[in-house]
């Protein structure tokens, strides 16, 4: 499996408040923030045809963007087993530059992390501040 992404994983688990587990029926590993998912990736398998055995990385994205994206860049596609107008999966094996996922990954935090209680994303702030 080819990853042009290596620093995928350390990246998304520096964001404040991240957290990370393992999907085992879906073979998926999480990233979430605040119990709220803004990060998956996973490899799926052959059942999956055109998906078979390419890595993917999932992230929350405005329809907007998502729609001009899948317009300008082949290996950006709908959510994989997502909402397709708010979610988009990324061809980890793809052509997408790496500064275009960075910023793709801190708006889909940024998304997420809008969404939480006020008091949530204070505590979250604060824990980060400490460390």
């Amino acid at each position: 499996m080819d990853d042009r992404y290596p620093w995928l994983d350390a990246f998304l688990l520096a964001r404040p408040g991240c957290t990370k587990d393992h999907k085992l029926e879906w073979g998926w590993d999480r990233y979430q923030v605040g119990g709220k998912l803004f990060a998956a990736t996973c490899c799926p398998g052959p059942e999956h045809g055109a998906f078979a055995g390419r890595p993917l990385l999932t992230l929350k994205c405005e329809p907007a963007l998502s729609e001009l994206l899948r317009a300008e860049q082949p290996d950006i596609v709908p959510g994989f087993y997502m909402d397709k107008r708010h979610w988009i999966s990324i061809f980890r094996d793809g052509t997408v530059p790496e500064e275009i996922v960075r910023d793709l990954c801190l708006r889909s935090y940024a998304l997420v992390f809008g969404k939480l209680a006020k008091k949530l994303q204070r505590e979250i702030r604060a824990a980060a501040e400490e460390t």
